[in-house]
């Protein structure tokens, strides 16, 4: 029996928070994948991607005549072949989907006054009191899950997550935009931004032109 090619559909490395997450989630559980990438913001770039994805967006995972469009359900769809991308306890695996629900759903501030780019470095001093309300709430999750899960792994539930993978851009926008964490998120930061995963991810988005 032939086997059905599966293919993850990508904006670039530099500039796609959403697909930044399927990404991780995939490349940390192990599940083959071909890469085909995006180019965003180019004159044929919604034509491609209208072809793709029912959506008209990224990421989408393509797999025979299966299309999945959204970043979050196809870290669900990941998690049903990798049950570890969640925790194993059905109460803590609920807080999880909780946070990564509010990520996926959540900080629109944040969102449009930083957005993802891992070739700038600057220092943002002029956020809005939304957007800083959205940081502030970013850390007070990582210190709420830290606070239950240190003696279990150095992720917010311990072990690496799709939660950790929806934190992820969140995590690279304060290292763009110099945000400044205190010890227990500086302590989480580096340890996604250490992840094998992570680190081939901006090592890519460094080459992109």
């Amino acid at each position: 029996m032939a086997m059905v090619e599966r293919t993850l559909c990508i904006g670039d490395k530099r500039y796609s928070s959403w697909s930044l997450r399927p990404w991780l989630a995939l490349r940390h559980a192990g599940i083959a994948f071909r890469e085909e990438v995006i180019r965003l913001n180019r004159p044929d770039t919604q034509e491609k991607l209208r072809a793709l994805s029912p959506s008209g967006r990224v990421p989408v995972l393509i797999e025979g005549d299966l299309r999945i469009w959204d970043s979050l359900a196809i870290c669900e769809w990941a998690a049903e072949r990798a049950p570890s991308l969640w925790p194993s306890d059905p109460a803590e695996r609920a807080v999880a989907r909780s946070v990564t629900a509010e990520m996926h759903s959540s900080f629109p501030a944040m969102r449009r006054e930083m957005s993802m780019d891992l070739k700038l470095r600057t220092k943002k001093s002029d956020l809005s009191p939304e957007a800083r309300a959205d940081v502030e709430r970013v850390h007070q999750i990582w210190h709420q899950c830290r606070a239950r899960h240190a003696k279990h792994g150095e992720f917010l539930f311990g072990a690496f997550s799709v939660a950790d993978c929806f934190y992820a851009p969140a995590i690279m926008r304060f290292d763009s935009y110099g945000i400044e964490l205190d010890d227990v998120c500086a302590r989480y930061a580096a340890a996604v931004l250490a992840h094998p995963a992570m680190l081939a991810w901006a090592q890519a988005a460094v080459r992109e032109e």
